[in-house]
């Protein structure tokens, strides 16, 4: 029995002694701590904290109810999911860039439940001044779109086929070359709040 209580007193004072050396040497994690690389986020903008807070107050009604969304006029779907982004569905009554009033909410979707998680604003050519700071942009080509969210792209609507090449959806609109700006203000994004793709979104691909 003594022998043992000796041999732990030993093991004791080994595990003390290495966890001093590495304090001692200038580490903050004991020896032999797992090292976990941790995937830095970019930092958002001077300035756009205030304004995501406002977008959110303004939107908070539709976070989980895209019915909500529908009855305040997102009723045409310009999407359906795209990988790594989500559903888009616009306000074709809303205009000009009012951060509280986006014309697309992006939805994604995990069985009959829906849930916000960006916005989206298109312009025909990148806007001059920024209308968020340290925006950035994605693009969009021209494309038929359909009402049932499939859409092709095309160059001309003349040339738009007047259902959908993919699932027979009647013709809704076509648009031309657009510059979009995502903003995530209902989801976290580990490659920027403004990057169009992110991966957090895959479990709902």
């Amino acid at each position: 029995m003594r022998k043992i209580l000796v041999l732990g007193l030993l093991i004791v004072g080994v595990a003390v002694a290495l966890v001093g050396a590495s304090l001692s040497s200038g580490s903050s994690k004991p020896a032999g701590a797992m090292h976990v690389h941790q995937h830095a986020t970019p930092a958002a903008p001077a300035g756009l904290a205030p304004l995501v807070a406002d977008a959110r107050f303004a939107t908070a009604r539709f976070a989980t109810s895209l019915k909500r969304a529908k009855q305040a006029g997102y009723r045409t779907i310009v999407t359906q999911h795209i990988p790594d982004m989500g559903w888009h569905f616009m306000n074709p009554h809303i205009t000009g860039f009012n951060v509280k009033k986006p014309p697309i909410l992006v939805y994604v979707k995990r069985g009959h439940r829906w849930q916000l998680v960006a916005f989206e604003w298109v312009f025909t050519s990148r806007p001059d001044p920024d209308p968020l700071p340290g925006a950035q942009y994605g693009s969009f080509p021209a494309a038929c779109h359909y009402v049932d969210g499939t859409f092709v792209p095309e160059d001309n609507q003349a040339d738009c086929p007047p259902r959908s090449p993919i699932s027979g959806a009647k013709f809704a609109f076509w648009h031309p070359d657009f510059v979009t700006l995502h903003l995530w203000a209902w989801y976290p994004n580990p490659d920027g709040i403004y990057t169009g793709m992110n991966p957090l979104i895959r479990p709902f691909n």
